[in-house]
């Protein structure tokens, strides 16, 4: 795992930039601790950071050239079965010098050209620049697993793993509002967007050729979806649930390979427990990890995570954290993030990854099999709108009631209120508008006040139309089960999941691999039918049901928990001075002129009040963004 920037002047312009290649570089030392290298001539720059996982000698150093100094490489990710590429280049006379994955995806690239991206089974980001020819070719992982931002103007072309690096080269910082009216109502901002105008990203299962002044972005890779024939079984649920267990566990065997120390995360729930328990057949001395939260019992599922632990004979290490424990870590994260991102769960990742990084360079994570098997709880919700009878209808019915009721995640009954509150509302609505607003923490109208009214009469906002409907392009008036989690793969997974498990396994250089994102696990899970995930009584059944003889019974029929963190004690404690008197005071926002004020002093004296509600993770989207905005903007 590693970080790469890089860039191409068009012009003298453009190449006055170049001398920001080293200090862009060296702002990815997380990425890769191990090793720094830049190379540069005329019109090109390229930098990489190595995190040393698979051949970790000096002969996979980067940036990397062929045989002919005519191709260069710098890499970000892991490329699972470079052993079978690298015998089918040798069998047609290729020679190597190295044992890394690195060399063997430059090699095929270059018997190959973008025609080499279906064969790789891995995750990644990279750049091969072709000195003959001068141009870039930049390709990224089928579910966006890795990260790859760019900058295309008249003057250059630039590229990066993280936006700090980008910001490196001096860029021109125009704050993108339509972005921001987004990260408003999701937490985080969906690709290709950034926050700022002229900053993009690259789409999973995308690559691009830049050329002086030339950029082509084409898609390689979309799972096969069969919309019109989306209800019918190809094979029988026996059927499914084998091959199910076939598939992931290649797919796992295939993710232990690494010349470092590698172990997993085990939460205690389904996900991380069939990792687990398909990594340990395999890997006999397997390390696993957990964090408990002694403060919270609510959210601790250590007790699930030591039984599976046992079970499976693991080495096994819980980290037990306390309040205290996850707010010393928040100017850290904070300082970390480069682009507003406010998922909470972000903190509990990040002291997980810290941890674990004492034992392992790579850990393995149950990440993806929400998005795939529908185990969310607006899934099962969604399932209960499309079956709705007259238990829901009931539920519908007594809206007002719920919305009187105090609503809060902090405890069993405040949640039921708040969680029937958002069903019977979001009953109501659309398909589309629907997956909205359960996607999200604020819906688009009280968003928009939120905003300057300036802003709102410039029309800042014109863009944020057509980004929604293509986000939302696969549901139908009447949609599917499938349809919402083919509409997750393309939201929520990369912009969300994925994104937080980089930063902040990055953030603590430690390599997070994921195998229910193996591209052959994901085709078949959008193979099946609504059905075989979920009815009225279960989510994620096949899954469930494959591996149910390989994990402790008590896993099964509980409520599922989150790595949510106490942002609500902490609000109206430790960080109530600096929402009241800095970051959310009247004299910061009227200052800056982004908000109106009178709906942020809304939002917190809801904060305070005896029913917050969801309140507070649209309070931590806000902060996040202030203290983003102090560190880059003011």
């Amino acid at each position: 795992m590693c970080g790469i920037t890089g860039i191409f002047a068009f012009n003298l312009v453009g190449k006055f930039n170049k001398i920001h290649v080293t200090n862009a570089t060296m702002v990815l030392e997380k990425r890769g601790p191990d090793f720094q290298d830049i190379y540069i001539d005329e019109w090109i720059g390229l930098g990489h950071r190595r995190l040393s996982v698979i051949d970790t000698s000096a002969a996979a150093n980067q940036p990397m050239w062929d045989d002919t100094k005519r191709y260069c490489i710098i890499f970000n990710g892991e490329i699972f079965n470079y052993r079978e590429l690298r015998q089918e280049l040798e069998k047609k006379g290729v020679t190597f010098f190295s044992n890394s994955d690195t060399e063997v995806l430059l090699k095929l690239f270059i018997y190959e050209k973008e025609n080499c991206l279906p064969k790789l089974n891995g995750f990644f980001s990279f750049c091969i620049y072709d000195r003959q020819e001068e141009t870039f070719f930049l390709a990224r992982d089928r579910f966006g697993i890795k990260p790859l931002l760019y900058l295309f103007d008249d003057d250059k072309f630039i590229f990066a793993s993280e936006m700090k690096s980008v910001l490196q080269y001096g860029i021109e910082k125009k704050l993108d509002y339509n972005s921001l009216y987004i990260y408003l109502q999701l937490n985080y901002i969906p690709a290709p967007d950034t926050i700022f105008t002229d900053v993009k990203k690259l789409l999973p299962g995308h690559y691009m050729k830049v050329g002086r002044q030339q950029m082509e972005i084409a898609s390689y890779y979309q799972i096969p979806y069969d919309r019109e024939n989306r209800h019918k079984a190809k094979i029988s649920y026996t059927q499914a649930k084998e091959k199910l267990k076939q598939l992931l566990e290649t797919s796992v065997q295939q993710r232990l390979v690494a010349d470092v120390p590698l172990g997993a995360f085990l939460s205690g729930g389904i996900d991380s427990s069939v990792i687990t328990a398909l990594a340990a057949k395999h890997k006999p001395d397997l390390h696993t990890f957990s964090i408990g939260f002694r403060d919270e019992k609510f959210f601790d599922e250590t007790r699930y995570a030591r039984l599976v632990a046992r079970k499976l004979k693991t080495e096994h290490t819980v980290f037990s954290l306390t309040n205290n424990d996850l707010y010393a870590h928040l100017n850290a994260i904070l300082n970390y993030m480069d682009e507003p991102f406010a998922d909470s769960s972000a903190i509990a990742v990040y002291i997980l990854s810290k941890e674990t990084r004492r034992h392992a360079t790579v850990a393995l994570s149950g990440d993806g099999a929400d998005e795939m098997f529908a185990g969310y709880n607006k899934h099962a919700a969604s399932y209960k709108v499309i079956h709705k009878g007259l238990k829901e209808n009931l539920v519908g019915a007594f809206h007002p009631l719920w919305k009187l009721m105090p609503q809060s995640r902090n405890g069993f009954l405040a949640n039921k209120a708040r969680q029937l509150a958002r069903f019977s509302e979001g009953m109501k609505l659309s398909s589309k508008d629907r997956y909205w607003q359960w996607a999200g923490y604020a819906g688009k109208d009280e968003t928009l006040k939120m905003l300057h009214p300036d802003l709102r009469i410039n029309m800042w906002l014109k863009d944020f139309v057509p980004r929604r409907k293509n986000i939302l392009q696969y549901l139908g008036e009447k949609e599917t089960i499938t349809d919402i989690l083919y509409t997750d793969m393309q939201l929520v997974l990369p912009n969300d999941m994925l994104m937080k498990v980089d930063l902040m396994s990055m953030a603590n250089s430690l390599e997070v691999r994921v195998p229910f994102l193996d591209h052959e696990v994901v085709n078949f899970a959008f193979s099946l039918p609504d059905e075989y995930k979920i009815n009225n009584r279960i989510r994620k059944r096949v899954l469930q049901d494959a591996f149910r003889d390989l994990l402790p019974r008590q896993l099964y029929n509980r409520p599922k928990k989150g790595f949510e963190v106490p942002l609500l004690k902490w609000f109206r404690g430790e960080m109530k001075s600096l929402i009241t008197d800095d970051l959310l005071s009247e004299k910061f926002i009227t200052h800056q002129g982004v908000f109106e004020y009178t709906e942020i002093d809304k939002l917190k004296r809801q904060l305070f009040s005896a029913n917050p509600g969801d309140i507070h993770a649209r309070i931590w989207g806000l902060i996040v963004f202030q203290w983003w905005w102090k560190k880059n903007m003011s």
